[in-house]
């Protein structure tokens, strides 16, 4: 339980505290299923890695799993997987409901990587996952003046933009290279709780 009362913590602190009462409604239930059907239940796939990031795989075969660009994080988004699954174990992923990249002046996780597990892109270049907007749940739609996820863009109108209806729009990066780096910023200060309205998806 927070010391404080719910409603009086940030966003990210408090879809934390939601998610973790539902995990613990959840579980038992998803104890019992995976007891009872006949196949095992698939495990989440797709996490997001810090910037630079080789594809999945290759990443996972080079990884040291040493913690050196966790380390030197400036704001402490990276953390190391605490999982079961030996092939991740370990591993550094980003959270944004919990603290989303930054994207720092000193790109200092892939000038950490002693591995090359990151290797060294230009901001711009950063492709962490792609926001998504899930449009159902944004306040927008519902006649609320809410801009937190486009203020807090660290890359402005580059990434993510209000349309010609007032809807915020997620710029994707693939067509001209320009957009959405997935740092998570607008998912962590998203105010829809418990689950915020613009998400950040793997790629």
């Amino acid at each position: 339980m927070p010391d404080q009362p719910v409603e009086n913590l940030p966003p990210h602190d408090r879809r934390r505290f939601f998610a973790a009462g539902l995990a613990r409604v959840l579980a038992p239930l998803a104890a019992y299923l995976e007891q009872r059907l006949p196949l095992k239940l698939p495990a989440l796939t797709g996490y997001l890695r810090p910037p630079g990031a080789l594809p999945e795989q290759r990443f996972l075969d080079t990884c040291y799993r040493c913690g050196s660009c966790a380390d030197a994080c400036p704001v402490q988004a990276i953390k190391l997987m605490r999982i079961e699954d030996e092939d991740l174990a370990g591993t550094p992923q980003i959270d944004p409901d919990e603290r989303a990249c930054v994207l720092c002046d000193d790109l200092s996780c892939m000038k950490a990587c002693p591995s090359g597990a990151l290797r060294f892109v230009e901001k711009l270049d950063i492709r962490i996952g792609l926001a998504r907007v899930n449009q159902k749940l944004c306040l927008r739609p519902k006649g609320e003046d809410c801009t937190a996820c486009v203020e807090r863009c660290p890359l402005g109108q580059t990434a993510i933009v209000l349309d010609s209806a007032g809807r915020v729009r997620v710029i994707d990066p693939a067509p001209t290279g320009r957009g959405c780096t997935g740092c998570g910023l607008c998912q962590q200060f998203c105010p829809v709780l418990p689950v915020a309205a613009v998400r950040v998806l793997p790629y």
